[in-house]
């Protein structure tokens, strides 16, 4: 009877010790699935937007490189949030020449990408989709947006059965991908390279011929006021 009652002690110490390793796991999961979100937060910034407001954030983006962008919106006060059940973004995307490139209607959060086909300053615009009348629309919002250029993420192998050479095809193409877009990001800034120092050899020109002809304004204005004083010294007969 007493070998009976040890045993199942032993299992029932066994089965709390298997519980407890449970919690544990499920307990340092979520505390990194918190610290992801939190990391995740604080490399991407956010900024205060008006109801029917629009701000824009200016980008330096290289030919032919994909763009995407993640955003947030919520209210400002957290306590309002009742008020505005359904509020929304509209984003806007407009490349150098102030062209539309594209233009979406999103919800509170939303995910968006596309391709620069010219290089230089793109214009990422954000606007609050409330259709309140002015007059009411005070409410101030939180805009969280992180944008990242080029392809930055691995598509993961679902099928656990297949080979690792799946995992290695996409980490090379993502390799690829992250090479062509440096390649591309230190063309575009020797194109701008090349501008800065064509405008500084130009203004550099222009600033050494404003210095000739000013001097040649001086030494001109002071050879007459040479003459006109030498005759009106011999006029007046003081030399």
């Amino acid at each position: 009877m007493s070998g009976a009652t040890a045993s199942g002690s032993g299992q029932t110490q066994r089965l709390v010790s298997t519980k407890l390793e449970c919690l544990s796991f499920l307990l340092l999961a979520g505390i990194g699935f918190l610290l992801q979100c939190y990391l995740m937060l604080a490399s991407a910034m956010y900024f205060d937007l008006g109801e029917q407001e629009e701000k824009c954030i200016i980008e330096e983006i290289p030919e032919d490189t994909l763009v995407t962008g993640y955003f947030l919106l919520e209210p400002w006060d957290i306590r309002s949030l009742h008020n505005s059940p359904h509020f929304g973004a509209t984003v806007t995307i407009r490349d150098p020449n102030q062209e539309v490139v594209m233009t979406k209607r999103f919800g509170k959060f939303g995910k968006f990408t596309f391709t620069a086909h010219a290089s230089g300053q793109h214009y990422v615009c954000f606007q609050s989709n409330s259709t309140r009348f002015s007059v009411f629309a005070g409410e101030r919002l939180k805009l969280h947006v992180d944008v990242q250029m080029g392809e930055h993420s691995i598509e993961p192998v679902t099928d656990k059965t297949k080979d690792n050479m799946e995992t290695l095809e996409n980490s090379l193409r993502h390799l690829v991908d992250q090479m062509m877009y440096i390649s591309r990001q230190q063309e575009y800034q020797r194109e701008k390279e090349e501008v800065f120092r064509h405008i500084s050899e130009t203004t550099n020109r222009k600033v050494m011929w404003w210095a000739v002809v000013q001097t040649s304004i001086l030494l001109t204005v002071g050879f007459w006021q040479m003459k006109r004083l030498k005759a009106f010294f011999i006029a007046k007969k003081l030399v």
